[in-house]
């Protein structure tokens, strides 16, 4: 587990992101420095979902992913419009039309205010290269996309994803490193504060590497069910509650019929 950041959310300074452009290539990076990275070398990471009441981010078809509030939509444009990068995985951008963006110009005149670009990077996660490059994501150019794959994704893919990607950066050999990943993402795009938004596979993987520093929850008045409907963090999961990953409630507030919790880690 990395030493432990208690860095204020707030304002950043304008990441290198705002100058790059399209068309960076393929990168690999296998190998940190001999020195021990410290928290300082790493983004401050937030890990932002909407469950239902029990406990389900999308129906086990994934047909249905989006069942918050208007107000927890806000919650999630006003957390994007406080990050240098904003990530997700590939099935979340299969699966949904989105583009990962700061939204409406209000949330984007805040985060120029706060010294951020008026436009947040957009991360990528696809450990096989899969992603579908046709997504909605891909063909919004407001600011760089990059992608994180491993070893695994063949050199067609790689090939396919340098095209439509700002950048792809190979981490893994079989799984992706995130912690060589975000030593790179703040030293190569100067990505101060990431907002990690799923799926349930890319947080569980955050969460056990000890990455994440804070978890924003918003329980929906739901129940779905569903043996295969996915979970805010899935995966292998842990074999026993020693090596469970432990939160601490730092606030907890009700609107509406909607619980938004803020967990630390």
């Amino acid at each position: 587990m990395r030493a432990k950041s208690r860095q204020a959310c707030g304002t950043q300074s304008r990441p290198d992101s705002a100058q790059r452009g399209h068309g960076l290539g393929i990168v690999r990076v296998f190998d940190l420095s001999p020195r021990r990275v410290e928290a300082a070398d790493m983004p401050f990471v937030v890990v932002n979902m909407s469950m239902t009441a029990d406990g389900k981010i999308a129906t086990g078809n994934r047909r249905v992913s989006s069942f918050g509030s208007p107000r927890d939509q806000e919650h999630l444009l006003e957390l994007r419009a406080t990050a240098d990068a904003v990530m997700c995985g590939a099935r979340t951008v299969d699966l949904n039309e989105i583009d990962m963006g700061p939204g409406p110009v209000k949330y984007r005149r805040r985060r120029l205010r706060a010294g951020l670009a008026e436009y947040n990077l957009r991360v990528v996660v696809s450990g096989s290269g899969s992603v579908n490059t046709g997504a909605r994501l891909f063909k919004e150019r407001s600011s760089p996309t990059i992608v994180l794959t491993t070893e695994r994704a063949t050199g067609r893919r790689l090939a396919r994803l340098a095209a439509a990607a700002d950048q792809v950066c190979v981490c893994g050999r079989e799984e992706i490193s995130f912690r060589r990943a975000l030593v790179w993402l703040r030293a190569e795009w100067g990505v101060k504060r990431l907002l990690c938004e799923g799926g349930g596979e890319l947080n569980a993987a955050l969460f056990l590497a000890g990455l994440v520093n804070e978890l924003h929850l918003t329980i929906c008045p739901l129940i779905i069910g569903g043996r295969q409907a996915p979970t805010i963090a899935d995966g292998v999961g842990v074999a026993g509650l020693a090596d469970a990953v432990r939160l601490s409630l730092l606030s907890q507030r009700r609107i509406g019929e909607e619980i938004f919790q803020v967990w630390c880690l």
